[in-house]
């Protein structure tokens, strides 16, 4: 039995009603008790449990609990720190969710009428587009407003047929390998959103890559960049925690997504990760928000410089995101050991339950049985009172003994079972039943209390419990023998009275 140094008075409150409530129960000493419930950490029901049922060999709580306490990795900051981070919080961008339409249909094109009638319209805006390109370097805001005029002609010729998130990324996968050749680039084939969602549950960074195959930059962007040596062993180290996601501006989805991160510049990429300014609550796994994007990623860019902002990105961004981990495990380890509490709690409730289902079926048993006995001794009562009742009606109809003058009476000669014996002559033109009667009521033939006004029990059938057997040669008389007494027996006989079980005697019959 394990020892405790523990005082009873150093336990808390809520502890000591844990103790009082668990010793009531199991009437187990407190100081075994104290050690049992503290590897219980304190819960009554998982106590009681590992009372009744023994303890496991590994304890699922305190391997909830060790996993519950990661090594804390969040770094001590220094308040220029704190105010130096909380003023780069402010500056990252959200990283929205874009869904598109579940259904996506054809891009609209107006018939041979309508082409006719927009032709100026559209020769206008294709000439505007080519002064605004020729004046762009001159006037700040026009490479914003030629990329979207840009995006809007590309999106309004472009003959792709709209899919779902899903097959638009397994097409621009395809593609991607088609023009660029076999690659390990390890892009996802999900939507945006679903990459955006898994990155957020997961704690992981979300590497966003935005192609548009007009533009002058974008083979060699991709042939020297995406698919160099360094970045494809980048994205695909486990450790970096990198999700990639690739999409054409030619695409809806990722015209779209270009369209909510502002991009003004081709190829474009961005490195999304969970944002401290809205990820610190407990909610964050299950929030529409929390994503920011802590690196865009504009223009050409060679691997080493794409690389290297990229890194730069994430170890300033750990911090917060080995805060969150911290959380979430915190968080997962606490489910755990209430689903654990909870578990032992069912175990528990269900063998309380099981303990009362069989004393309530051992209590309907013993009643039952009871029942079944008080019912058998009523009939048996029952059955000696018609049995006493039939005797009384029977003796007073035995007929009398035949006088010596009658030259057909019987004369017959009883050994009852006690030994003693019975002289008595009976009418020769009687049945053989007249002599079991006899014998059956010869204590009741000087009764006094016979009378001829006793009826016969209604439903009653009497069974004798003897038989009338003739020793030499033995011979059973039935009751149910054909014929008088003088014709079964003769003008005398000595009969000897044997004692049957009925119930014997039925089954023999069956």
């Amino acid at each position: 039995m394990e020892s405790t140094d523990i005082d009873i008075g150093d336990l808390t409150p809520v502890q000591q009603a844990a103790l009082e409530q668990y010793t009531a129960v199991t009437g187990q000493d407190v100081e075994a008790a104290i050690p049992l419930l503290q590897r219980a950490q304190w819960n009554t029901q998982i106590a009681i449990t590992r009372f009744f049922d023994g303890e496991p060999e590994v304890d699922p709580v305190q391997e909830a609990l060790s996993a519950a306490a990661p090594q804390d990795t969040r770094r001590q900051e220094t308040l220029a720190e704190s105010l130096q981070f909380s003023r780069h919080r402010s500056r990252i961008p959200p990283a929205p969710r874009i869904v598109p339409p579940p259904n996506p249909e054809l891009n609209y094109r107006p018939g041979f009428p309508f082409n006719i009638i927009l032709a100026p319209f559209s020769l206008a805006s294709y000439i505007l587009t080519r002064v605004f390109r020729i004046f762009a370097p001159l006037i700040p805001f026009l490479p914003t407003l030629l990329a979207r005029l840009k995006s809007q002609d590309s999106t309004r010729v472009s003959n792709r047929r709209s899919l779902k998130p899903r097959d638009t990324a397994a097409r621009f996968i395809r593609e991607f390998e088609e023009q660029y050749g076999s690659n390990q680039l390890p892009f996802r084939e999900l939507g945006y959103a679903h990459s955006l969602d898994e990155a957020k549950r997961d704690l992981k960074y979300l590497l966003v890559v935005i192609l548009s195959p007009e533009h002058d930059d974008n083979d060699l962007y991709v042939q020297e960049t995406l698919l160099a040596p360094e970045v494809i062993a980048f994205v695909q180290n486990k450790d970096s925690n990198i999700i990639l996601w690739g999409g054409s501006i030619q695409d809806s989805e990722a015209y779209q997504v270009a369209t909510a991160f502002n991009v003004t510049k081709f190829p474009y990429a961005a490195l999304i990760a969970s944002t401290p300014n809205s990820s610190s609550s407990s909610s964050f796994a299950t929030s529409g928000t929390g994503m920011g994007i802590i690196a865009p990623l504009s223009g050409l860019l060679p691997p080493a410089e794409f690389l290297s902002k990229i890194r730069r990105a994430m170890d300033s961004h750990m911090p917060e995101i080995n805060r969150l981990r911290s959380e979430q495990a915190e968080r997962n380890a606490t489910r755990s050991i209430r689903e654990q509490q909870d578990s032992a709690y069912d175990r528990s409730l269900a063998k309380d339950r099981e303990r009362a289902k069989q004393k309530r079926e051992e209590e309907e048993k013993r009643k039952q049985e009871e029942e079944s006995e008080r019912k058998a001794e009523e009939q048996r009562e029952q059955a000696a009172h018609k049995s006493e009742g039939w005797k009384m009606w029977r003796a007073v109809r035995i007929k009398p003994e035949p006088s010596t003058s009658d030259q057909n009476a019987v004369r017959v000669s009883l050994r009852l079972p006690d030994g003693s014996r019975a002289m008595r002559k009976f009418e020769g033109s009687a049945e053989v039943e007249e002599i079991y009667a006899f014998v059956e009521c010869a204590e009741l033939l000087d009764s006094a209390v016979l009378s001829k006004e006793i009826a016969k029990p209604e439903g009653y059938d009497h069974q004798y419990p003897f038989k009338l057997v003739s020793p030499m040669p033995r011979t059973v008389y039935d009751i149910n023998s054909q014929g008088t007494i003088r014709e079964v027996i003769g003008r005398s006989a000595n009969l000897i009275v044997e004692p049957i079980d009925v119930d014997d005697e039925d089954d023999d019959d069956v």
